[in-house]
């Protein structure tokens, strides 16, 4: 009996390792699971997150950028503003320049510095 007794202790040991394999073997699985549900959580947290910031960024972009093209859109009626002038008026103000470069209208000053 001492050998039945043995063989069914033996037989009971070989079954807990056997168990304690399936269970290791099960834990493993699950955490293996739980990583890969944990990388699809957080891949999709981040893809909302970027959408979110492309569309803040697109909304602030486009605010940028209305007010450029109203910039340019004044810069450029100024310029034609300024071309018009210079246009009318560029000749006349050529010839009193060369005007007051080439005649000379000598001054005598009121008081002299002592620095000179």
């Amino acid at each position: 009996m001492s050998v039945q007794n043995s063989a069914g202790i033996q037989t009971l040991l070989d079954a807990e390792k056997e168990a304690q394999k399936i269970v290791q073997k099960d834990r493993t699985k699950r955490v293996k699971d739980a990583k890969t549900e944990a990388q699809k959580e957080i891949e999709e947290y981040r893809k909302k997150k970027e959408e979110e910031f492309k569309k803040f960024e697109s909304e602030q972009t486009s605010g940028n950028k209305k007010s450029q093209d109203d910039a340019g859109k004044d810069a450029e009626v100024k310029v034609k503003e300024i071309d018009a002038a210079g246009k009318k008026s560029g000749s006349k103000v050529v010839d009193d320049l060369i005007k007051a470069v080439t005649t000379p209208k000598p001054e005598v000053p009121d008081k002299v510095s002592k620095n000179e």
